[in-house]
């Protein structure tokens, strides 16, 4: 079966290009099922290929080439794509969630405009993102990383008429190119050091301590950017403006999650630099406590998960740290499962309010969608820890290994758990319990939604589906990570030798134990404080509304002086440049304009000309030659 692996990408991309070529003859609802169908094969070839890998000695990669790529003096690369552990389980649950948010994305965007390129863009993205996962060298991963950063551009600003969109759109752009600088001096440091960027040919080990730290913050800085880590998190937040559907596909199971990957992907590299992992570890349990700060002040549903999800990467770049990565991606699994749920949760209140986000307008919507309320219910258990839905157990695997490199690093873990527990319930408890204030009118004077409805079937199937997901996605890493299950699976891929020792049995239980309290705190706190409340102006103080003030310090810092900077070089730029230029096409104007006098049309005028042009030619042949 490991000679499918091709199809995978294959599918979405043929069917993207498909929806491109067929043009306007493929209308609204075919091609979204066109686009779901494609995806929906790439997931059953996964399971197969998956079954492939399962038949593999001791999980050995399997490297399926498509053709000599690259082939330059020294250098050589193919588009080569690798099947293995890590490989496939990305691709599991990439093309699993996506398949279901495509299926969503019927009815959810139903009625659009611009409905066939919608799925395209999804089509493309989807794509990207499997090349990136499968490639077996870092250029090939690049190629996707490059995909899913332009089909990201194109998704954000999807209501490209609409200016914070648009803007939001070139932010999430702008950010991921500065990213792209780190991945780029990674990979040239590592050619000039092993001479190969293919994956299976590096040996790490002949590096230096120093050149192995300089990568790694390299790469470290791409993954900050692509997974919206400190300091480049800023663009995931905005990346809101687009529908609800691209919020899930990219804050879910894709994107985010790239950054991630690539550090799993490079872990013989970061095991070389203990700086690095320490710098890792730091940035992630920023990050998380961060963005989860800023989470308890959000009225914007879409905005409080957007940094959710900012804060729950950051524990799985935390776990990257302590050398865990096995618990990185059991948490980066199971976060896809429930903040997938999560997010088009969300999209179905939007979609049965007439588009309202801001929750401090909704409540009371537990007996008006039942179907959503129920799905959301467990995605919020699970993302806040409750067990024995899949977060207790993925996140309390972060938490094990944290506490083995750390107890400073575990106990700030836990209060940002204490964080997200609290920020999600009181999310859960504005939107779904209390009064109902969705008969209002409008922000703008529009009237309200006097009736709401549950969504149709396309929108509903794919919460139960990542409803039950998120309840016993626990069961692949059950009762701890290395114990058996997808420990098991992805052990060939880092070796034993790479990961933090497990603790104790009775240690195990004892930090399970505070995971359980801590969430159960949570959600306790914030039932005291908002229960009967839809405004409490003391808990969402603007420091945290406007995101520790990170946007201003960047436009203050960077912004304003970038623009001034601008302007002089425009006035250099009119001056020098521009004078150049005008002055040439003056000089040649003038000129032209004292040949047109020569230039009259009239025989005799040339005549003159011809004898005048003879009698030089003569005097200088007789004086000058002779």
């Amino acid at each position: 079966m490991l000679h499918l692996t091709s199809l995978i990408v294959a599918f979405p991309l043929f069917s993207g290009l498909l929806l491109i070529a067929l043009g306007n003859k493929v209308r609204e609802p075919l091609a979204g099922w066109i686009a779901t169908l494609a995806v929906a094969l790439s997931f059953v070839t996964t399971v197969l290929v998956f079954t492939g890998v399962l038949g593999q000695k001791d999980g050995a990669p399997s490297t399926q080439h498509v053709f000599d790529w690259i082939n330059v003096g020294g250098f050589h690369a193919n588009l080569s794509l690798t099947a293995d552990p890590l490989s496939i389980t990305m691709c599991l649950f990439v093309t699993g969630i996506s398949a279901l948010i495509h299926l969503y994305s019927i009815g959810y965007m139903h009625g659009e405009t611009y409905f066939r390129k919608f799925f395209i863009y999804l089509n493309l993205f989807v794509a990207s993102m499997l090349l990136l996962v499968l490639g077996s060298n870092l250029l090939v991963t690049f190629l996707g990383w490059e995909g899913v950063g332009v089909c990201s551009y194109w998704l954000v600003s999807y209501y490209f008429d609409k200016d914070a969109a648009a803007s939001a759109g070139k932010k999430a752009f702008i950010y991921n190119r500065l990213a792209d600088v780190g991945f780029l001096l990674g990979t040239f440091l590592l050619w000039s050091q092993l001479h190969t960027i293919t994956y299976s040919e590096m040996d790490f080990g002949s590096l230096s301590g120093l050149t192995a730290t300089m990568a790694v913050l390299a790469f470290l800085f791409a993954a900050a950017g692509k997974s919206a880590q400190i300091p480049l998190f800023n663009w995931l937040p905005d990346a809101m403006e687009g529908p609800t559907p691209v919020s899930a596909l990219i804050h879910a199971a894709t994107m985010v999650t790239a950054g991630v990957y690539l550090l799993c992907r490079l872990h013989g590299l970061v095991h070389l630099s203990s700086t690095g992992q320490w710098v890792i570890c730091g940035v992630g349990v920023a990050t998380a406590f961060v963005a989860a700060t800023i989470a308890t002040s959000q009225t914007d549903i879409k905005k409080g998960l957007a940094f959710s999800t900012v804060s729950q990467i950051g524990y799985m770049v935390l776990a990257v740290g302590t050398g865990d990565y096995v618990a990185a991606m059991f948490l980066m699994v199971a976060h896809a499962f429930f903040k997938a749920l999560l997010f088009l949760g969300s999209g179905s209140v939007i979609h049965a309010l007439n588009g309202e986000q801001e929750m401090n307008r909704m409540g009371g919507l537990r007996k008006v969608l039942p179907w959503t309320y129920g799905t959301f219910l467990i995605g919020w258990l699970a993302i806040i820890g409750v067990p024995p839905f899949a977060g207790f157990w993925a996140k309390g695997s972060v938490l094990d290994a944290v506490f083995g490199k750390s107890p400073w690093l575990w106990a700030l873990g836990l209060l940002t758990a204490l964080l997200t527990a609290y920020y999600m319930s009181r999310l859960f408890y504005l939107t779904f319990t209390g009064q109902a204030r969705f008969t209002e009118d409008g922000p703008n004077g529009e009237p309200g939604v006097a009736h709401p409805h549950e969504s149709p079937w396309t929108m509903r199937l794919p919460l139960v589906i990542l409803a039950v997901c998120s309840a016993f996605g626990g069961l692949l890493g059950l009762p701890f990570v290395h114990s058996f299950g997808l420990g098991k699976f992805l052990d060939p891929v880092f070796g034993t030798d790479l990961v933090t020792p497990t603790s104790s049995t009775t240690q195990q239980f004892v930090l399970s134990i505070a995971d359980a309290l801590v969430a159960i705190a949570g959600l306790s706190i914030a039932w005291v404080l908002w229960k009967g409340r839809s405004e409490r102006p003391e808990l969402t103080p603007k420091f945290l509304q406007q995101v520790w003030y990170w946007d201003n310090l960047y436009d203050n810092v960077l912004g304003k002086p970038g623009t001034k900077l601008a302007e002089y070089a425009a006035i250099g730029d009119a001056l020098v440049l521009d004078g150049a230029v005008d002055g040439t096409a003056h000089a040649v104007r003038g000129l032209s304009s004292k040949l047109r006098a020569i230039h009259n049309g009239q025989v005799r005028s040339y005549s003159v000309g011809i004898v005048v042009g003879m009698v030089a030619l003569l005097l200088y042949f007789l004086v000058v030659v002779a």
